[in-house]
């Protein structure tokens, strides 16, 4: 006679040691995981703040005080609070030559240097491997220049005596004695222009390119079949695809021309002697090294980042919104 074995209840499995230890190194895992990143970036983070963080802290303290020569001497500190931003902010010079010609200048620059690369990166894209490696290559070396550099070859061009500019322009009769282009502000300005695209469009135009590379080629074809002009695909078709790119490559030429210096400090006048060209960089720089007020240029300093930050501020959401992109 067989016996039928009835099936043993099942019962609920007991924790084991492992399974329970095995949840904290889990934990202690994720936590160590999120930590990496920022372990990783400890170095640099630390050398930037001892670098460029310091530094600023440091700039700001002394736009508290009144610094100049007896301080650096005898190594007191002559708090004033907030005097020197009052007299830098309720300064005409502030309001009718500097931030006219920082901001003006800034975005007049940034238009043509995003136009002339954007220009150069169309016709970068047209060329085949071989020239474009090569015209490539030789506007690079105009990115590569150092600004001093750059600003003395432009100030030898338009030279009053020995200019090339001015002795072009009376052999072909246009004028009948030299010229001094850096005393008016306009003609400066004109001069410092020429210099910054000059030096930025290179970068605008290989970025510009990179992008352009990316542009579906079928449809910039179907639009031509379809009738239209290269301006109607200019804007159709290429600039809102490289919008993010414009976006950026914009953003990055504001930081850079609003802090232009060596550009208006090395030309003639252009470090004090002529106060209608000064910018707020030249004008920091010259209150605190030229008129030994140390706390009021920086105050005009602190004014300048903050100005800075702002722009920087709007080109990380940009980074941002391109990545949800």
């Amino acid at each position: 006679m067989s016996m039928v074995h009835a099936p043993l209840p099942a019962t609920k499995a007991e924790p084991t040691s492992a399974s329970v230890a095995g949840g904290r190194p889990q934990k202690r895992g994720l936590s160590l995981l999120t930590a990496r990143p920022w372990l990783l970036l400890a170095p640099g983070l630390v050398i930037l703040a001892v670098l460029m963080l310091w530094p600023l802290v440091q700039v700001f303290i002394y736009s508290l005080q009144d610094y100049g020569l007896r301080e650096i001497n005898t190594g007191e500190s002559n708090w004033i609070g907030f005097e020197n931003y009052v007299e830098a902010l309720t300064n005409p010079t502030l309001w009718t030559v500097v931030l006219p010609n920082t901001v003006g200048f800034a975005a007049v620059a940034v238009f043509v240097t995003v136009a002339v690369g954007t220009l150069v990166a169309l016709l970068l894209a047209r060329l085949g491997t071989v020239w474009r490696t090569i015209v490539s290559s030789c506007i690079m070396v105009a990115w590569a220049m150092p600004a001093v550099t750059g600003t003395y070859v432009w100030t030898f061009i338009f030279d009053a005596d020995r200019g090339i500019f001015n002795a072009v322009l009376q052999n072909l009769g246009l004028m009948d004695e030299p010229v001094n282009w850096f005393t008016n502000q306009w003609s400066f300005y004109a001069i410092v222009l020429l210099n910054v695209v000059h030096h930025g469009f290179p970068f605008v135009a290989i970025t510009v390119l990179a992008g352009l590379l990316g542009v579906s080629k079928e449809m910039l074809e179907a639009a031509a079949l379809d009738g239209a002009n290269a301006w109607m695909r200019f804007w159709k078709i290429i600039f809102p695809t490289l919008k993010p790119v414009f976006s950026v490559v914009i953003i990055l030429s504001t930081i850079w021309d609003f802090k232009v210096f060596a550009q208006v400090y090395l030309m003639p006048g252009g470090g004090g002697g002529n106060r209608s060209v000064l910018n707020l960089g030249v004008w920091s720089y010259v209150e605190s090294f030229g008129q030994n007020r140390y706390g009021f240029g920086a105050a005009l300093a602190v004014l300048l980042t903050l100005v800075l930050i702002g722009i920087t501020i709007v080109y990380i959401r940009s980074l941002m919104k391109e990545d949800e992109l």
